[in-house]
């Protein structure tokens, strides 16, 4: 029984002076090595943000008032890329948090020429008792436009535009009469994809 048990124990042995032999040598020989601190900045937000109306609203009930807030937002790249969107809390950040997630999903792209300066031609557009009718302007113009127009019309990446607001002035409807102008908007080659035809035959 004594020679099992010492056979045994010097086979432990020579197990464990076989794993110290492999086992790879640290660099650091026992201190720890030091590793660069991980960045954990915030992503930058690929969309630009503009409120375009917040307000409190109250419904009136059997029981009493309740008080809420409505936000409308806008979204944007810069480049073409627009979206709005709306959204109720009893708070105001989480109304404008709804109102972006909403804005993210209604993204349209719209039509720019010129190197993303301007729009290709006149159009008008309506939402409700709103309308707005814009216009191409030569380099140099800017954004002649105010209000809620301004807002959509900055954010979709227009730098010479000029605009007209008809009828209702009212924040939102404004805001989406403008969307819908832009997006009636059309290049010379999607008008010619559209016919069949080449640019030069239109």
């Amino acid at each position: 029984m004594a020679e099992e048990i010492k056979e045994v124990v010097e086979t432990t042995e020579e197990v464990v002076e076989e794993k110290t032999e492999n086992k790879p040598e640290r660099k650091s020989e026992g201190k720890r090595e030091f590793r660069p601190k991980r960045n954990f900045d915030s992503k930058k937000k690929m969309l630009d943000e503009r409120v375009i109306d917040l307000k409190r609203v109250t419904k009136v009930t059997k029981g009493g008032r309740h008080m809420r807030f409505s936000a409308t937002m806008a979204v944007g790249d810069g480049k073409g890329l627009v979206g709005i969107g709306s959204g109720k809390a009893n708070e105001a950040p989480e109304a404008i948090k709804k109102a972006l997630q909403a804005a993210n999903k209604n993204l349209v792209k719209v039509s720019l020429v010129d190197g993303n300066r301007t729009i290709p031609h006149d159009a008008n557009g309506s939402c409700g008792k709103s309308s707005v009718m814009i216009k191409p302007a030569p380099k140099g113009t800017g954004i002649i436009a105010g209000g809620a127009a301004r807002a959509i019309l900055e954010i979709a990446g227009i730098k010479d535009v000029v605009s007209k607001s008809l009828g209702s002035n009212t924040k939102v409807n404004v805001a989406k009469a403008t969307l819908a102008a832009l997006q009636s908007e059309r290049t010379s080659e999607q008008i010619a994809e559209l016919r069949g035809k080449k640019v030069e035959e239109l």
